[in-house]
């Protein structure tokens, strides 16, 4: 196949000319530059509708630098935060080493399918999501507009995680680290440690009390935060910067972004490798628990982790692939992307649990301690027997192992009254057993092993400066999933919609800087997108595969490609897949009716999270934010099935101008057999029946197809057109 379709020009005979005058002649008389220009048509020959490098025929589209820009955008997209603070967590969840299993088990079946499925057709399109869905299937335009629904709403919470590292960020340019001990308070007769962080940890109260200052409740707002306030406009402030010039601003800062993270995370598997109990933690991390395998939890929670790893359904991911030229091996791209974010999340969870592992010795070590100072004064009192004790104890020296054997004699020598005494076991696999995950993993666990590090704040800069990074370039994908499909859908200008789009949404955004903020980031994180992802992508694959149809995107695929792929994706697409999805989606709906919907409120007085119903109000946007998500997909369906909006704009191929020339895009034709991806030549195309004869060839001229969805046909017919709309909707 070759690499770019050429344009070539036609010396049309006179009569024909003549028609091409009497057609400009209906333009703006004052546009000179218009009537002298040339009709650009395309060479049947050719399959392919792309043009040779440098054309003034190629539309203004932007295009990467280069495959490695390309290459970081899609990466610093799929890898976000949740590889950071989730796929541990699971990891350790659902069986250890045991996990990995069926997580890429699930990785090969929907994952790298339906991303590569994303890939192509953003790909060969080159449009966004509402434009690739309106051309595939203008019934089912509406999943393009779902995406950007949920694209909005997620980008709306997942900024104020960004605002939330930039103030620890900010905070972590100081010696002793401001949550490394509890604050001091002082009355008019003495001082005493706060009461809320002595009942809790310093690190834990630095992050209900000094960052988020939290209500107890969804129904206290509390007023505004103006601290997070400050940081959450410093926030948006960055994504507008680096957006509002698409790909061309964003895709410099990708070379920083997406790298950066995969510096600090190595200098973290360095330094933690050298801490004591890091490979306790590795240890207790990746060993296997085989059984938890036979659980279908494990493999909906895994299915679900993959799914939202890559950024399924999101948009993103058709955007940025929409940049590409229509040659470029988006299979090799599906596969490189969707295997280095897994071996990211592999890196991160080595990461966390040589940390944690480190953590968990050091708090293990004090019960140590404190438990062996209770068993001294135990004997001294007489309430134990020294000839309980074995003779090379040494208490003012002992190691965990020396402890438990204490432990565990006295246990058995005192059987009946060793409750009373007060003794605690020190076992570092509890400590390690305690599952953390999201805001509780990064802000607080992770944070209060960092206090014990040597040079602390740099490691505290380093960590939340990573966490950013990894936030900015999920962000740069969500928000392009926005921008691209409206401004190719609607030709606004990219610079006005991204600060009109930034400025919005910030100030949605203060409902989560407020005291209750903390709660109305898990009612958006828990609803707004679960749901309606798994159906958007689940419409996305019945669009392609059942309604444009598989035999024909095969064909398209090996066009653009050059080469046959893998008989493996059509069964994947066709069957697997969807089975796969329709199984998580009823799983996920299932979980959801089981689940009490609520939130974990942190109460003041007692120091500790407490469950809490959702208020009806609270439900009511709950359901909303899951409606809301998913509404275009019928709306369009039943506007364009009822004939509301003049499809016509739908039947014929859109014009653009540029430079005095005439450029055909291609659009959809409903009900036609033309290829999506594979170029056809004008006999092969069935013409639509029209009303009136827009281009009458005259009598004796030479026989030209004038069809009107033919390659000649096309700049005649449009040029008649009263303002024919470019989008379809």
């Amino acid at each position: 196949m070759p690499k770019n379709s050429k344009v070539v020009k036609r010396d049309l005979d006179d009569e024909v000319i003549e028609s091409v005058k009497d057609l400009l002649s209906n333009e703006d008389s004052s546009d000179d530059a218009f009537k002298k220009s040339e009709l650009m048509v395309e060479d049947p020959e050719e399959k392919d509708a792309d043009v040779e490098e440098g054309s003034d025929v190629e539309d203004e589209r932007p295009a990467w630098n280069s495959k490695l820009q390309y290459i970081l955008a899609q990466v610093g997209f799929s890898v976000g935060l949740g590889n950071v603070w989730r796929f541990p967590y699971l990891c350790q969840k659902n069986g250890g080493g045991a996990y990995l299993v069926p997580y890429l088990i699930l990785l090969l079946i929907i994952g790298i399918p339906l991303f590569f499925l994303e890939l192509a057709v953003g790909q060969r399109i080159r449009r966004g999501s509402i434009g690739v869905w309106n051309y595939i299937s203008p019934k089912l335009g509406g999943i393009g507009f779902a995406s950007c629904v949920v694209c909005f709403f997620v980008a709306l919470y997942y900024n104020v995680i960004i605002g939330w590292s930039l103030f620890y960020f900010s905070q972590s340019f100081q010696h002793p680290l401001p949550w490394d001990q509890c604050p001091l308070v002082k009355n008019a007769s003495h001082t005493f440690v706060e009461p809320e962080c002595e009942k809790s940890s310093a690190t834990t109260y630095y992050w209900y009390r000094e960052a988020l200052n939290i209500s107890s409740s969804l129904s206290e707002s509390g007023g505004l935060n103006w601290k997070m306030t400050i940081c959450l406009l410093a926030a948006w402030v960055m994504v507008c910067l680096a957006m509002i010039k698409g790909i061309q601003s964003s895709g410099k800062i990708m070379y920083f972004s997406s790298l950066f993270p995969y510096v600090v995370l190595l200098c973290f598997l360095i330094r933690g490798l050298l801490l004591n109990g890091s490979v306790d933690g590795i240890r207790h991390m990746f060993t296997p628990k085989l059984e938890k395998m036979l659980e279908p939890k494990v493999w909906r929670e895994a299915a679900t982790q993959v799914f939202f790893a890559l950024g399924l359904g999101f948009g993103g991911v058709i955007a940025f692939s929409s940049y590409n030229k229509r040659d470029n091996n988006c299979h090799f791209d599906a596969v490189l992307v969707s295997f280095i974010n897994f071996f990211t999340s592999v890196l991160a969870t080595l990461v966390v649990f040589a940390v944690l592992g480190f953590k968990a010795n050091i708090i293990n070590e004090k019960c140590v301690t404190q438990n062996s100072e209770k068993i001294l004064k135990l004997l001294k009192m007489g309430n134990l027997s020294q000839d309980m004790i074995p003779h090379h104890i040494n208490f003012s020296s002992i190691t965990a192992e020396d402890y438990n054997l204490v432990y565990d004699i006295i246990q058995k020598v005192k059987e009946e009254q060793f409750d009373s005494l007060g003794l605690k076991s020190c076992q570092i696999e509890a400590e390690l057993g305690k599952a953390v995950q999201g805001t509780g993993l990064a802000f607080i666990a992770f944070t209060e092993a960092m206090t014990h590090f040597p040079a602390s704040p740099f490691w505290s800069v380093m960590f939340f400066l990573m966490l950013v990074n990894l936030g900015l370039g999920s962000m740069f994908g969500t928000i392009e999933g926005i921008i691209t499909p409206i401004v190719d859908t609607f030709k606004v200008r990219k610079e006005i919609l991204t600060v009109i789009c930034c400025l919005v949404a910030f100030f949605i955004g203060l409902i989560f800087v407020q005291r209750s903020g903390n709660y109305f980031v898990t009612m958006f994180d828990d609803y707004s997108a679960t749901l309606p992802l798994l159906i958007v992508v689940i419409l996305e694959n019945i669009a392609v595969i059942r309604i444009y149809g598989i035999d024909k995107f095969m064909e398209d695929l090996k066009d653009m490609l050059g080469f046959s792929p893998s008989q493996y994706y059509y069964y994947m697409w066709k069957y697997v897949s969807p089975f796969v999805l329709l199984c998580l989606l009823v799983a996920t709906i299932v979980q959801m009716g089981l689940s009490p919907p609520g939130y974990n409120a942190w109460i003041e007085d007692t120091a500790t999270e407490e469950f809490h119903s959702y208020p009806t109000w609270g439900m009511i946007v709950c359901i909303s934010l899951m409606v809301l998500a998913v509404l275009p997909v019928p709306i369009v369906f039943m506007v364009r099935r009822c004939n509301l909006i003049d499809d016509s704009s739908g039947s014929l191929a859109s014009v653009s101008y540029k430079r005095g020339r005439i450029i055909k895009e291609p659009v959809n034709l409903e009900g036609d057999n033309t290829s999506l991806i594979h170029g056809k030549s004008p006999s092969e195309v069935p013409s639509p029946n029209f009303g009136k004869n827009i281009y009458r060839k005259q009598t004796g001229s030479p026989t030209l197809d004038t069809a009107p969805n033919g390659r000649y046909g096309i700049g005649y017919l449009m040029a008649d057109m009263p303002d024919m709309p470019e989008s379809d909707l």
